[in-house]
Order: C-alpha cells, then structure tokens, then sequence
C-alpha cells in the first residue's frame, strides 16, 4: 500500500495546531484509505507553545512526527526539512492555518496515482482582503513574465510532490532560493488541482511585509536575468544621454556658445550617472553575496530536536 506523507510547517501557530489535527482526524484519518498516512510538524523557531502543542498532539497519534528546528529558518527551509525527513511514496505540503481544504488532498493523490510527479494546488479563488490578492497576483505576474512562464496565475503554496522530487529538491542544496520555484524548474510531469482559499480565521499571519520583499528577491536573484538586464538597461541608456550631451558641448564650445553656461545640468547628469553606478554596484553585490553564500555550504536548517525528545537538563548532574 502507498504511503502519503502530510508536512505541515508550523510558526505562531499554537492556537490552529488542535483544530488542524482534529480537520485531518475528520476528513483523512479517521477514513479507509487506499495509502497509509504520516503527519510530519516542523516548528520553525516558534516563539510561542507550537512545539508543546505539537507534541500533545503527538501523544494522542503515533502517525504524528515532530521536528524543532534550532532558529527560525523560514517557510521553504521548514517545508524542505519535512519533506527530507518524511518516509511516504509522496508527500503534501499542507499549511497549518485551516486556509485550504482538507479534501482535496484526495484530488491530488488521485493525480498522483495517474503517474504525474508533481500536483500544484491552484488558487480559484480567495477569500482575502483585496490588497492581499492584489500583492500577490502582482507578484506571481511578475514571475510568470520574468522566470517561469509555467507558473499558475494565481501561484501555489500546496502541492504535492513525488518521492523522486523530493530527492531533487535535496540534491540541488540551493539556499537564498524559493522553492516553488525550484519545483518549477526540474520540470517533472506536472498536475493541477483548483481550490478556494478560505479566510483565515484562526489568528494572524507572520507572512510579513519583509519576507514576501525577500521572496521576490529570491525568486528573480535565482531564477532570472531581469535585475541584470535593468542595470543593462540603466547602464546603456546612460552612456547614450552622455555621447549625446559630449556632441552638445563640443558643437556649442566650436561654436562660441559656451562660456561658464551648463554646469547645472552637467552636475544633475553627473549625479544620475554616478546612482546608475551605484545600483550596478548593488546588483553585483547581491549576487556575489549569494555565490558566497552558497560557497560556505551551510545547511539549510538544522534540527535542534525529534519526536518528543527533551532538552538535556544539565541540572541535574549536580
């Protein structure tokens, strides 16, 4: 019998965890499936009792299994270490704030099992504030345009991913990178199911203004020239305004016209010149700090403890 894998990525979520696991108990536990089934809970750093929640609840369902990781590492390093660590034939991403529906994980094992490698859970819908879709759309056209044209409309934060997929994502070893995004570029047989993404209704996202400025970075940095070809741009432009306004000047002083004239509009030039000069510098260094980055080989997270272990108290040893 198949064995499908849930990751469930956990940060702040200490007041959804309960209502999540009752969810899945209703609508995919408690059922007779064709597949076996694990719960895989990384807590990324949480500030709050997420990771003691996590392990009540692991208390109650040995199919439950935990991972704390050391710091806050962020959504794709929490997701990849619960896919790593995971054991079934595939596995589902699964958010942990009751947005998305516990029932098409069936369609999307139902998709699996016709041979596609990877099933997308594309958004029809949201029932979200109108800036929220608004940022998003933008930011998914944006990647459509820039890096990959195969990228669904509305985006996908669930998906489910075949156990040679899994083994890809941990074999490329790529950090300051999105891994939507690298599930797009492997390009393995892809599906898609439609849903609705409820309102959340359980607390607040941590999803802040920050972290979605450093996931377009890390998409186009990763998967697209389009900064480089800006300061391309910027650069040529540039050089274009200063062979024209050297011919001005030289026609003017062959013909008499200067004298201690335009010298403001060279210094605004200058100074235009000298910012095109200084995002290049910016460009290439945001760049070469993630080639550096990668060059270090730091592991994407690390594990601080599993399965229910306990911190060593050091009291103890007298």
């Amino acid at each position: 019998m198949p064995k499908l894998s849930i990751v469930v990525p956990v940060y702040y979520n200490e007041d959804n965890l309960r209502p999540l696991y009752a969810d899945l108990k209703e609508k995919l536990l408690d059922r007779d499936n064709p597949f076996e089934v694990e719960i895989v809970m990384v807590d990324d750093g949480s500030g709050d009792r997420s990771y003691q929640v996590m392990e009540e609840l692991k208390a109650q369902d040995d199919r439950i299994h935990l991972y704390h990781l050391s710091r806050n590492f962020g959504s794709d390093a929490a997701v990849l270490c619960g896919l790593i660590q995971s054991t079934g034939d595939c596995a589902v991403v699964k958010c942990a704030d009751l947005q998305e529906p516990t029932e098409m994980i069936y369609d999307m094992y139902e998709k699996w099992v016709e041979g596609n490698n990877v099933v997308l859970a594309v958004r029809e819908g949201r029932e979200e504030g109108r800036m929220q879709i608004f940022f998003a759309n933008a930011y998914y056209d944006l990647t459509r345009k820039f890096a990959f044209p195969q990228m669904p409309k509305t985006g996908f934060d669930v998906y489910l991913l075949d156990r040679k997929v899994i083994e890809v994502l941990q074999r490329m070893d790529e950090p300051n990178s999105a891994l939507s995004g690298q599930i797009l570029w492997a390009g393995f047989k892809t599906a898609t199911v439609g849903y609705v993404r409820r309102a959340r209704e359980i607390g607040s996202s941590k999803w802040t203004l920050r972290k979605k400025i450093r996931l377009v970075a890390d998409t186009l940095f990763s998967f697209s020239t389009l900064p480089i070809t800006i300061v391309t741009w910027l650069g040529g432009l540039s050089c274009v305004g200063s062979i024209l306004w050297a011919l001005d000047a030289l026609i003017s002083k062959l013909s008499g016209q200067i004298e201690v004239t335009g010298w403001t509009m060279m210094f605004i030039f200058q100074l235009l010149a000298f910012g095109v000069i200084m995002l290049t510098l910016g460009l290439l260094g945001a760049y070469l700090w993630r080639t550096f980055d990668a060059a270090r080989r730091r592991p994407p997270y690390l594990i601080e403890r599993a399965d229910g272990e306990k911190p060593l108290d050091r009291r103890a040893r007298g």
